[in-house]
């Protein structure tokens, strides 16, 4: 299944919540993004239906070997565009914004040459 961006949004988010506690639950998932409980609780029932997050009996999130990957993969891309921007001179906040747009668009082949110019390589 083809992923869009806003559930590449929601797996990167309990991903970053799930470094900051132990449980993530739906409730703060929606408070993180500022999404309703009906919204969170819709593409949260997705994610899970797509094999990409589970939930314990607790309503506890957990991501999936496959949910995970693609989580870590589009952090990994917000926090060095996001950094490379900066470096750039853009100001913090718009250079979050930026790059949480581009994290979901850009190719791999020019993430890895963003990536390799970014890192000195």
């Amino acid at each position: 299944m083809a992923l869009q961006e806003s559930g590449e949004m929601y797996l990167e988010t309990i991903y970053v919540l799930s470094k900051k506690s132990k449980d993530v639950h739906s409730i703060d998932v929606g408070e993180y993004m500022g999404y309703s409980k009906p919204s969170v609780s819709r593409a949260i029932g997705l994610l899970k239906n797509a094999g990409y997050v589970l939930m314990e009996r607790d309503g506890a999130l957990t991501l999936t070997e496959e949910g995970r990957a693609i989580a870590e993969k589009i952090y990994e891309r917000h926090t060095l565009i996001t950094d490379f921007l900066i470096r750039l001179g853009v100001a913090p906040e718009i250079a979050s914004e930026d790059a949480c747009k581009i994290e979901h668009d850009i190719s791999d082949e020019s993430f890895a040459a963003i990536k390799k110019f970014a890192e000195g390589r």
